[in-house]
């Protein structure tokens, strides 16, 4: 007698039959960044305590660092995209998806179909193989096996398209 499924089984269904729901899947800015932050309060602590009157306003400078950095993100859920900034924060179903585009700076942009677009903060072309992964093959990856092409010229012989040496004259 074969072990019944359970919640943790690769099928895709849960113990009743009904499909499972994806686990979202989010997208960040690494936390390492956050040691530049640190020494970018370092950096201005020694101006700011000098003359904290005039200089003392310095300090907001790596709390924004690390503000953005710990809000910026993007998050991947089998509905859409859900999108964070420091601002603002978005939810894009996959029907208003056209495709995903990338800028020569900045973060990846998700084209709608309704001509806009929508920025997808910590998305950079390094995080693509990511995105398409956990979009469950709605984006689809470029780094993907493609399968083996057939020739167009099977039907001639190899010997008469392997090449020759020349002999020059």
């Amino acid at each position: 007698m074969p072990p019944q499924s359970s919640s943790h089984t690769a099928d895709g269904n849960n113990v009743d039959g009904a499909a499972v729901e994806q686990a979202p899947y989010v997208i960040r800015i690494t936390r390492l960044s956050l040691v530049a932050a640190f020494m970018l309060l370092i950096c201005v602590s020694f101006p700011a305590l000098g003359w904290p009157a005039a200089l003392g306003w310095l300090f907001l400078l790596p709390i924004g660092v690390t503000v953005w950095i710990l809000r910026n993100q993007t998050t991947v859920t089998s509905s859409g995209l859900e999108t964070r900034s420091v601002f603002a924060a978005k939810s894009i179903p996959w029907t208003d998806i056209k495709g995903v585009r990338f800028p020569k700076r900045g973060w990846a942009r998700a084209d709608l179909i309704s001509g806009k677009e929508s920025v997808l903060p910590a998305v950079g072309f390094d995080r693509l193989q990511e995105l398409a992964e956990a979009s469950g093959g709605r984006i689809p990856d470029p780094y993907a096996a493609v399968p083996d092409v057939v020739e167009s010229n099977h039907d001639s012989d190899p010997e008469e398209n392997s090449e020759s040496p020349r002999s020059s004259e």
